[in-house]
């Protein structure tokens, strides 16, 4: 029996440790997306050798149990950041002052997906201050025009390569670039926002193209592009958003780096961790679409939306601009991890001339 649960075992260890080798590989990057269902499997063979404890006494017996404990432990580590126990890493809002509100709708609607209907109802019944859609193309752009005697500004680019992006928002823009910063065919969203109380906000949309075998073989494109955005943002005091689907998980090495990098704050940390892909099939789920901000910002609410016909659920956050604007001191990156950013944007062919800088 302890053969055949170290059959079963010893390749879940093995997917555990796979992301060390720092590989770009789609294989092993894809890896670190598993850690929630890696670590089940994991809690299911320990249980199964607890109850064959008789036979934990043989020396192989041992090692396996210790190994399994130890990938475990090792897959825990990477999502306890994401319990409720664990200190949130943005305090909850106190004033929530309306005119220094920004509530946000990110909805990738998945292009073949022609329930608009449900997120346009959705869209109304919580008044976002921004809507943002990826994978929108010409048939999403003409159903979400519905949308603009309520929230006048926008910034389109329909695509029907599953990588459209479109912004629309009830605050006034500043300066929209609509940007291909790594890839010719993937576009991202750069703009400042007026908050009604005259504060301004600089927003970077991002959808990068995932590593996978119909995609790209390698991951290379998608950490360029998350990286040299947090390479830009590195030095910047100016109240600032990150969003989008990055087509990555936020404990992956690159989503660390990023938040190293940019010294953005993560408001999923010590809350939930909100997956929010695959809406259809629950024990495939990832938490794909992300909110990341500077320390500026404090949280009224995070939340995941419900189904809308996509393959993902939208995702609902309302931030408040701190009136004594608290910055907390953040650990800056490791000259090493420096010198990877770098070196993740020059493979990518990127630099950070390349990301605008709205509203400079």
């Amino acid at each position: 029996m302890i053969t055949a649960l170290a059959l079963l075992t010893l390749p879940i260890c093995l997917l555990s440790v796979l992301p060390l080798w720092q590989n770009p590989h789609w294989l092993v990057r894809s890896a670190e997306f598993a850690r929630q269902q890696l670590a089940c499997l994991l809690a299911l063979s320990l249980a199964a050798q607890l109850m064959l404890l008789s036979d934990l006494a043989t020396m192989s017996a041992a090692v396996l149990f210790l190994l399994t404990l130890g990938c475990l432990a090792w897959n825990l580590w990477h999502l306890v950041r994401f319990v409720t126990l664990y200190p949130c890493e943005v305090e909850q809002a106190a004033d929530t002052d309306s005119d220094r509100n920004l509530s946000i709708i990110s909805a990738n609607v998945q292009m073949e997906n022609r329930n608009a209907d449900t997120l346009l109802s959705l869209v109304r019944e919580k008044a976002p201050n921004l809507l943002i859609t990826l994978e929108s193309d010409q048939w999403w752009q003409d159903r979400l025009d519905a949308l603009e005697t309520e929230m006048p500004h926008s910034v389109k680019c329909p695509l029907d390569n599953r990588y459209g992006i479109h912004l629309y928002s009830r605050l006034p823009l500043v300066d929209p670039n609509i940007e291909y910063l790594v890839e010719d065919d993937v576009p991202s969203i750069h703009t400042t926002v007026v908050l009604n109380s005259g504060d301004e906000v600089r927003l970077h949309l991002l959808h990068p193209a995932p590593p996978s075998p119909t995609e790209n073989a390698e991951s290379k494109e998608r950490d360029a592009e998350l990286i040299v955005v947090a390479r830009a943002l590195r030095k910047d005091s100016r109240p600032t958003l990150v969003a989008g689907d990055f087509n990555d998980i936020p404990w992956s090495r690159t989503a660390t780096l990023f938040r190293r990098i940019s010294g953005l704050v993560d408001p999923r940390v010590g809350r939930r961790m909100l997956n929010t892909f695959h809406a259809r099939i629950p024990v495939f789920r990832w938490p794909l679409d992300h909110l990341y901000h500077s320390r500026h910002f404090q949280l009224v609410e995070i939340t995941r939306l419900p189904y809308i016909g996509s393959d993902h659920f939208p995702l609902f956050t309302r931030l408040v601009l701190a009136t004594s604007a608290k910055q907390q001191e953040h650990n800056q990156p490791t000259a090493e991890e420096i010198a990877e950013a770098r070196s993740i944007t020059a493979a990518g062919e990127v630099t950070v001339d390349s990301v605008p800088d709205p509203g400079r």
